[in-house]
């Protein structure tokens, strides 16, 4: 009976060291800022609940993420905005509204297809798009730089039209 009871306790020790709530991981399972289909916590794009626990500090990356979602989403060899897009840039100009302190980066990135150089000015003018809006909505032009990295800096390695749609995007990062 003492063996028994000793072997149950440790089992449960064990289940107990194995559970595991790491926060930094998504809604799909993917990291905050590196992978899956973004760092949307409710859909593309879409913000988190309000307030609670898991609840990202104040001005943070993963306050972006939860609160306005860090990355936009473009059609094929285009840098136009679509109504999802704008949707994301407006949480985020509010976002950037609420905390002046904050300045950001914008990455413009492109699926694998096309040439190292089409890609690398495709994904400029993504970010250039993307900052511009920002802009044009009352955030500070000197809080903002844009990178591009073209084709490499993919979110999905695939060569799917499902993955291509992940790769071409912009995305924004707190400095």
């Amino acid at each position: 009976m003492k063996h028994w009871t000793l072997a149950c306790l440790l089992g449960a020790a064990l289940l107990a060291g194995c559970s595991s709530s790491d926060k930094s991981k998504d809604a799909n399972g993917s990291g905050s800022t590196t992978g899956g289909t973004g760092s949307e916590i409710g859909g593309p794009g879409g913000a988190g609940g309000a307030g609670g626990a898991g609840r990202a500090a104040p001005g943070t990356q993963e306050d972006l993420v939860q609160s306005a979602g860090d990355r936009i989403f473009f059609d094929t060899d285009r840098n136009t905005l679509t109504a999802q897009a704008t949707a994301i840039l407006d949480r985020q100009s509010s976002w950037l509204q609420q905390y002046p302190q904050v300045n950001v980066w914008v990455a413009g990135n492109c699926d694998e297809r096309g040439t190292e150089e089409y890609n690398l000015a495709l994904g400029q003018r993504r970010a250039n798009t993307d900052r511009d809006y920002l802009v044009a909505h009352g955030i500070n032009r000197g809080r903002i730089e844009t990178i591009s990295y073209g084709k490499s800096r993919p979110i999905d390695a695939g060569s799917t039209p499902e993955a291509w749609a992940q790769n071409r995007n912009a995305i924004t990062s707190v400095k």
